[in-house]
């Protein structure tokens, strides 16, 4: 359908647990996600949709614009931001120096360069959220991943694998440990349970609303990183 003078496709999915139709918009405001009951029309669908055209075409907007990595570029980091500067002079691999992120090399790697380096401090620092929570848990440390998914933060697998979305890098460090305690939660409560929200409790330090409100208000910037 055409939203906001562009073509947004639309993608419909039968899901058994679901007892009413839900919609979405994808994060980098790729399409419109909607899930429906099994027994529905697709038909009542794409008018769900169709009906809800304003809410889309208002949530397009929001959607910041696309961070293209290139000098001068003003790159999120931990919740702060800093300046891309490259030259040749500097080293290959990124250095964080005073609000800049100093990058060398041949100018056309630049943006491969700084999405790696991005992921690897991603998973550095997950990795010590990861020990950190475990600890207090009284877990032994599980295999640790990163995910680039589009509508999850961080899972928990039932191998006891935890995978947290590297975009977090990008977020306030609170926001991102506060995934990953969520995941370590999960290793003792498989669920949503009573038991589990109070043990995710005893595990972050830090306030889990404030958390979960910037990741309903903010997250969706974190894709403008394509």
């Amino acid at each position: 359908m055409t939203v906001a003078g562009r073509d947004l496709p639309v993608e419909v999915r039968r899901l058994r647990q679901a007892r009413r139709m839900t919609l979405r918009l994808a994060p980098d405001g790729s399409a419109a996600r909607i899930s429906i009951p099994p027994d529905a029309r697709l038909g009542d669908a794409l008018a769900f949709v169709r009906d809800r055209h304003d809410w889309l075409a208002a949530q397009l907007v929001r959607i910041p614009a696309a961070i293209m990595l290139a000098p001068g570029t003003v790159l999120p980091f931990r919740g702060d931001s800093l300046t891309i500067a490259w030259d040749t002079a500097h080293p290959r691999k990124p250095v964080v120096d005073d609000g800049a992120l100093l990058v060398g090399g041949p100018a056309e790697q630049l943006p491969g360069r700084v999405r790696r380096w991005l992921a690897a401090e991603a998973l550095r620092l997950c990795t010590e959220d990861l020990a950190r929570y475990c600890a207090r848990a009284g877990q032994p440390v599980p295999p640790l991943g990163l995910s680039s998914a589009r509508r999850r933060w961080g899972s928990c697998a039932a191998d006891g694998t935890i995978r947290i979305n590297w975009r977090l890098i990008m977020a306030p460090d609170f926001v991102r440990r506060s995934v990953v305690a969520h995941e370590v939660a999960h290793l003792v409560h498989f669920d949503h349970s009573p038991a589990f929200h109070a043990l995710l409790g005893q595990l972050f330090e830090g306030s889990l609303a404030s958390a979960n409100r910037w990741l309903k208000n903010e997250g969706r910037g974190l894709y403008s990183l394509a």
